[in-house]
């Protein structure tokens, strides 16, 4: 798994949760997970979930990070899973960086969320999806609520640095995959 930071900002729209968006964008092929900050305006037409297609919502924030995920010869169930392995350590990333009177953060599926001035508020999207030759994951996680159009918390509440949070997350999902593939070729097979 290869990390690739971004210092550049990168509007969000959607079209970038596409095969090869990591090599074209960065020059780096093969798995790699990248992290970039950027506004997000996905329309109701590039919308992936289905329901939330069909509801006729979209996606939108002034600022985000956004993490895209690619893993090569993969399919729609490991992209689900790894998209939850994902969500896991950006939770643990906000939890471990956020000043201890700031807004307790938790997961609900791939979503994760925070109390703000007494309000549930929601800090991310994500989405798992396939191409024809990869598996794919965004997720994004607001830097500031403004733009968003339902109740939502960003970085800026939890004090968090942006790009101390992205190096986080780079290093300890990049460490995760190296841990699983190395689990996945360590044993043998029995009968």
């Amino acid at each position: 798994m290869k990390p690739i930071m971004s210092d550049s900002d990168i509007p969000y729209t959607g079209k970038e949760l596409r095969s090869h968006f990591n090599y074209a964008a960065f020059g780096v092929s093969g798995d790699s997970i990248s992290a970039f900050s950027g506004p997000c305006d996905v329309p109701t037409e590039n919308l992936v979930d289905m329901a939330d297609r069909a509801a006729g919502e979209t996606i939108k924030s002034d600022r985000m990070v956004h993490f895209i995920v690619e893993l090569y010869g993969r399919g729609l169930e490991d992209a689900v899973l790894y998209q939850r392995i994902l969500i896991n350590i950006i939770k643990d990333v906000l939890k471990s960086l956020r000043d201890n009177d700031k807004p307790s953060v938790w997961r609900s599926g791939d979503d994760l969320y925070a109390v703000s001035n007494g309000e549930k508020r929601k800090l991310s999207v994500s989405i798992a999806t396939v191409s024809p030759v990869s598996a794919l994951v965004h997720a994004g996680v607001n830097v500031t609520y403004a733009g968003a159009p339902v109740a939502a918390a960003g970085l800026v509440d939890l004090c968090i640095d942006e790009n101390e949070f992205k190096d986080r997350v780079l290093a300890l999902f990049a460490e995760e995959c190296s841990s699983i593939d190395s689990a996945r070729v360590k044993v043998r097979g029995v009968s």
